[in-house]
């Protein structure tokens, strides 16, 4: 489910307007059935400002598609911002854009894809998050799979300025898959964006992504086979890796001090 669909064009005019947040709001509400709090209506009143510089460039299409709150069907987890349109090689794209309103208060964990905000606590890398996302939709999206749409994890942490701990070689693994952007990055982030979406799709990408029904893919049902036979498959999605990875680091201890 889509809160929040235009163009480019229509996104940046929404901004311009100061349209925006309030049709993120009035959408929220009519098609989720409640309303939000006020930090996130915060967090649409100041990240899609530094996303509409973003894509605010002649080389991304007019009528590429704009998707901000896709919520993945059968979760409550949503996507903050998706940009859709055609590759270089005319395949269907979304670029898929984790949001995050952090400045520079974050520290390494011993557990893999999991870090310390001095607000939240421990969460989830913003790349292993992203990342674990586009790999649900591949997994369980038949439009995916069937029209062969490529997507394109990333991460934006637009009030974070360069630090040893977000690209972190500790995170590699998830970096290479979800490339993180931070505040002196905007520009090469619109090259990113730029060299996956070269061509407009008049939305009809993100029509496919939200009407495409639930299906388990093949490489999902290799992956139970293989889970099957004591492998470790599944991707988990933010409280689920949380309490993985904790459990995971409690049993190590335990071990050592016996």
């Amino acid at each position: 489910m889509i809160v929040y669909s235009s163009t480019k064009k229509g996104f940046l005019l929404d901004v311009l307007a100061g349209h925006v947040e309030k049709q993120i709001l009035t959408s929220f509400v009519r098609e989720l059935g409640h309303t939000t709090g006020k930090s996130e209506l915060a967090s649409w009143r100041h990240s899609m400002p530094y996303m509409s510089n973003v894509v605010n460039h002649p080389d991304i299409p007019d009528n590429a598609g704009i998707a901000i709150e896709y919520k993945i069907p059968q979760t409550s987890k949503r996507i903050d911002f998706i940009l859709t349109g055609m590759n270089p090689d005319n395949i269907g794209t979304a670029v898929l854009i984790e949001l995050k309103q952090w400045s520079n208060g974050v520290q390494i964990t011993e557990k893999d894809g999991i870090l310390t905000t001095d607000f939240f606590g421990e969460v989830n890398h913003p790349s292993y998050q992203v990342w674990s996302y586009a790999t649900l939709l591949e997994d369980y999206n038949a439009n995916v799979q069937e029209q062969d749409i490529s997507l394109i994890p990333c991460a934006y942490l637009h009030n974070c300025e360069l630090n040893d701990v977000m690209r972190n070689d500790f995170y590699k693994e998830y970096l290479d898959r979800a490339p993180v952007f931070l505040l002196p990055d905007a520009l090469k982030l619109q090259k990113f964006l730029i060299k996956h979406v070269k061509y407009g799709d008049k939305g009809d990408v993100l029509y496919a992504i939200e009407k495409g029904k639930i299906k388990p893919s093949k490489a999902l049902s290799d992956s139970l086979s293989s889970m099957l036979q004591g492998n470790q498959e599944f991707i988990l999605i933010d409280e689920q890796k949380l309490v993985n990875e904790t459990a995971l680091k409690l049993a190590r201890e335990s071990n050592e001090k016996n």
